[in-house]
C-alpha cells in the first residue's frame, strides 16, 4: 500500500486550524490582536523552522502577524549566511613588525 505525501496547503490548513483553536488571536511578537477578515494576517510560525514538525500539543508553533513572521524568517536567513563568531578569529592582517621600534634608541642619541 503506497501513501501519497500530503500537499503543503492541506497540511498547513490542518495545523493552522489547530493553532487558531489553541492560542489567542494575538501576534506573539508585537501583541496586535486579530479577528474577522484580519485573522488571515495571523500566521503559524514553526519555532524550529521545520514545517513537518507539528506536534499535537502545538509546542512548535506560535502565532505571528505577517510582518513579524516575515521579520523572523529574514533574521533566520541572515544568520545562515553570516560566519559564526569565533573568539580571536580572523580579525584582519596580523602585525608582523613594529613601525616605531627603535625610535627611543634613536632619540637618546640626539640629546
Amino acid at each position: 500500500m503506497s501513501t501519497k505525501p500530503v500537499p503543503y496547503s492541506q497540511r498547513e490548513a490542518g495545523y493552522r486550524e489547530k493553532a487558531l483553536k489553541m492560542y489567542p488571536w494575538v501576534c506573539g511578537r508585537c501583541a496586535r490582536e486579530f479577528s474577522g477578515k484580519r485573522l488571515s494576517e495571523l500566521t503559524v510560525h514553526h519555532k524550529d523552522h521545520n514545517h513537518d514538525n507539528n506536534p499535537e500539543d502545538g509546542s512548535n508553533w506560535e502565532l505571528l502577524c505577517l510582518y513579524c513572521h516575515d521579520n523572523e524568517h529574514s533574521r533566520y536567513t541572515d544568520a545562515q549566511y553570516q560566519a559564526p563568531a569565533t573568539p580571536g578569529g580572523d580579525l584582519g592582517p596580523k602585525e608582523t613588525y613594529k613601525g616605531l621600534a627603535g625610535l627611543a634608541e634613536l632619540l637618546k642619541g640626539k640629546g
